[in-house]
Order: C-alpha cells, then sequence, then structure tokens
C-alpha cells in the first residue's frame, strides 16, 4: 500500500467511494431524464465536450498550455479509445434509454467486466475458473432480463438489444486503453477521450439527422438538469473521486463500484420514474451482480491459489501497486462519465 494510503484516513475513502456509488448509479437515471426532451447524441456530444474542456482549463491553469501537447500515436489512441466508449458505448446507452428502464438499462451495462473477460480469451490470455463460472452466470442473467421483451419485438427489445451493443463497444475501448500508447497524465488522457468522443457523437447526431430534433424551447427543466447533472457531478466529481481512490485504496475496493452501481439505478429508478421491478429483473439482475462481483474477487486472488485452467503458476502476482496503475491506465469508468 502506498503513503497515501497510510495517510488518507477510513472515512475519507468510504465517502469517496460513496460519491462513486451513488453519482454514477444516478446517471442512468439522468440519462433517461435528459433523452425524454433532448436528442441522445447530441446532448452527450455536447455533455462530453463541456466535461473535456473544463478539464483542459483546469490543466492549463495549473500546468500551462505544454501541458496539452499530444505525440500523434497519443492523439489516434486517445480518439479510438473515446469513440469506443463515449460513441459506441455511451452513445448507444442513451439511446437505447428511450425505451428501456434506468434500472434494467443499468443491469445490462454491469455486463462490461464479462464482455473484458470475452476479449481476453479471443486473444488467448489466461483466464482463472472462478472468472470464467462468472461469465456464464453473468450472460446467463441478461438473457433472463432480455428474453421476455423478444416476444414481442417491440422497441424495448430494440433498446436492450443497443445496450447490449454498448457494453461491447465499452469494453473493446476499455481493454485496448491498456495497450495503446495513451496520453500518462490520467486528467489529460480523460480530457482528451471526453472531447474526441463529444466531436464523434456530435457528427453521429448531424449525420442521423438529430438536428430537427434539437428544440431548446421544448427542452424541460429535469432534462436540463439532468444534463448539468452529468457534466459536473456524473464527468467531473466522480471521476476526481475515483482516480484519488486509485491513489489511496486497494484496487478491489475500488472495483465494488462496478456491482454496487445497478443496484442504486435499479433502486433510483423505482422510487423516482415508478420503473418497474419485475421478477425476471430480480432474478436476472441478481445473477448480473453476483457474477460481476465474483469475476472481481476472483481476480482479485493472488496468482498461487489458482487452479490448472487459470494463470500460469510461475508468472508473479501483480502488486496492488501494479493493480492500481494498470487499473487507472483502463479507466472503466469512462463507462459512467
Amino acid at each position: 500500500m502506498s503513503d497515501g494510503a497510510e495517510r488518507a484516513p477510513a472515512w475519507l475513502i468510504w465517502a469517496a467511494l460513496l460519491v462513486v456509488y451513488v453519482v454514477w448509479g444516478s446517471t442512468y437515471l439522468a440519462i433517461r431524464l435528459v433523452v425524454e426532451t433532448m436528442p441522445p447524441l447530441l446532448s452527450g456530444s455536447g455533455r462530453f465536450i463541456i466535461a473535456g474542456l473544463l478539464i483542459y482549463a483546469v490543466l492549463v491553469l495549473r500546468h500551462g498550455p505544454r501541458v496539452l501537447r499530444l505525440s500523434r500515436r497519443e492523439l489516434a489512441a486517445s480518439a479510438f479509445v473515446g469513440l469506443a466508449l463515449l460513441l459506441g458505448g455511451n452513445g448507444l446507452v442513451m439511446l437505447g434509454e428511450r425505451d428501456v428502464a434506468s434500472g434494467l438499462a443499468a443491469l445490462i451495462i454491469a455486463v462490461v467486466p464479462l464482455y473484458v473477460v470475452l476479449l481476453r480469451l479471443l486473444f488467448a490470455e489466461p483466464v482463472r475458473r472462478g472468472t470464467l463460472l462468472g461469465v456464464l452466470v453473468g450472460f446467463a442473467g441478461v438473457a433472463v432480463l432480455v428474453l421476455p421483451s423478444g416476444t414481442d419485438g417491440g422497441a424495448e427489445l430494440v433498446g436492450m438489444l443497443m445496450l447490449i451493443a454498448a457494453g461491447a463497444s465499452w469494453a473493446v475501448g476499455s481493454y485496448y486503453s491498456r495497450r495503446l500508447e495513451l496520453p500518462r497524465d490520467p486528467f489529460l488522457n480523460t480530457a482528451a477521450q471526453l472531447l474526441l468522443g463529444g466531436i464523434g457523437l456530435g457528427v453521429a447526431g448531424v449525420l442521423t439527422g438529430e438536428l430537427g430534433l434539437l428544440q431548446p424551447e421544448r427542452f424541460s427543466t429535469e432534462s436540463v438538469v439532468s444534463l448539468l447533472y452529468l457534466i459536473l457531478f456524473g464527468s467531473i466529481l466522480a471521476y476526481t473521486a475515483y482516480t484519488w481512490l486509485l491513489q489511496v485504496t486497494s484496487v478491489s475496493k475500488v472495483s465494488t463500484y462496478a456491482y454496487v452501481n445497478p443496484v442504486v439505478a435499479l433502486l433510483l429508478g423505482w422510487a423516482i420514474l415508478n420503473e418497474e421491478i419485475g421478477l425476471s429483473v430480480i432474478v436476472g439482475g441478481a445473477m448480473i451482480v453476483l457474477a460481476v462481483g465474483l469475476v472481481i474477487r476472483t481476480e482479485a486472488r493472488p496468482a498461487e491459489h489458482v487452479g490448472a485452467l487459470d494463470a500460469p503458476p510461475a508468472q508473479a502476482a501483480p502488486t496492488d501497486e501494479e493493480l492500481r496503475t494498470a487499473a487507472a491506465r483502463d479507466q472503466p469508468d469512462h463507462a459512467r462519465l
């Protein structure tokens, strides 16, 4: 554990975790309110461009304009990851939540860590048996959520398929963010991805005819307030808390947000929007949350405790500091930005 972890009081660590739990869990509710009266892709574009510019402004004030310099490789990597996470990921969530309840959307998106495991298998990386079990249970949970809506083939099913595709796109962006030459400064990295992904969303919105839906006089107060909430709290406050947590506590503790967020989203959707929580949602959601928790706990175990199908025994287990660095670089939090 780093010196920062020794100095950080426990109450402050849990306060930061609470911010990540509640704020990122509430972003699905906020998105649902935004798309009620705003065009999905263009509102997402404005959200990320504004957040990216705000982070850029803070960086310039603290370090001067030279901090913004990116090499061509860094710019290309930031564009690829930003488009995968924000255009393919968040853009499809914005579109899907027009017809899918916010809590249900959060449960479907919760399988992103399981998609990452599939990518690891695709590239012949060692995967532990407990992780594989978690993947099977998690996708079975997705089937429990989706199949009841598949009988009528309506708009909700199309929205769910968009959300499934969104999770796959997020997984691709998260997986390759470790393997591409991204800016080393995590805030510069985030700002670049927000800006480039936001531009991509804007182009997609224009090409799909959303300019005709851009009617500010029809924006509801709830939509405007929710968009501001997403910018200030979802994209800046919670992200800052997340990056600080990566510096002062274990990755396994920080990763608990992945299976707390869906529960928060489900409860908020039920309490505020009167979203129905049926038996399939309860069963499928429980399977997904348990699966993600199993994957996180399995991946946090030392390598010497794993079995024959897991990582080779001769491979040393990464230290907590190495895991922390990798997690900061992987930036799975962009799914919530």
